[in-house]
């Protein structure tokens, strides 16, 4: 459900970090990493925003990028970054240190200090809801997953949630992408090295 001819997301991202899987027994915050099954994925969200009928600027959300990264730290951050955002959009983040100047270089960072990780979403409103969604989805649809199969679940997740106000685009396009691309083995599908 991965079309490689997307577009970078652009304009004002949100975008942070998370962790799926566990059980993390006597983990708390990031300490959660370390345990295992678990996954730490990056997010990135467009943030449109659009003027109420009383004329009041709102936001909402836009397109959504999701991938697994290795750990929090700068050089995984721009990694993430560069493959998902256009240059000199501007990207909003909650100070974590891992979007420093030379992971966010070319990017404008908007920094919003959290405080205490209980109010990151009214912060980050719009990441957030992604990862409470899809972490709802992982558990309700699909009762848990593999870490292995992981991305390609957040790659079906992303590209239901960016077509979720169009359902007929979305069952084109889908039919597009599968006619453009050869079949999967079911060990090729399996591996963590296949690059989505």
């Amino acid at each position: 459900m991965l079309n490689e001819e997307r577009t970078h997301l652009s304009g004002l991202i949100e975008t942070d970090e998370t962790h799926i899987g566990g059980p993390a027994k006597g983990k708390t915050g990031r300490g959660v990493a370390a345990a295992k099954h678990t996954t730490l994925v990056a997010g990135a969200i467009e943030v449109l925003t659009y003027k109420d009928d009383e004329g009041r600027p709102r936001e909402r959300a836009g397109r959504v990028r999701l991938q697994a990264i290795q750990d929090a730290g700068e050089k995984s951050i721009g990694t993430f970054v560069r493959r998902h955002i256009k240059p000199g959009s501007r990207i909003r983040t909650d100070g974590w240190r891992g979007y420093s100047d030379t992971a966010l270089a070319g990017y404008t960072h908007n920094v919003r200090i959290v405080g205490t990780p209980e109010r990151a979403h009214q912060r980050a409103p719009h990441i957030h809801r992604v990862f409470s969604n899809l972490k709802t989805w992982l558990l309700g649809t699909h009762h848990g997953v593999e870490p292995k199969y992981l991305q390609r679940y957040w790659d079906e997740y992303v590209f239901r949630f960016n077509r979720r106000r169009t359902p007929m685009a979305a069952f084109q396009t889908l039919l597009g992408i599968s006619s453009r691309k050869p079949p999967v083995t079911l060990h090729a599908l399996a591996s963590p090295e296949l690059k989505a």
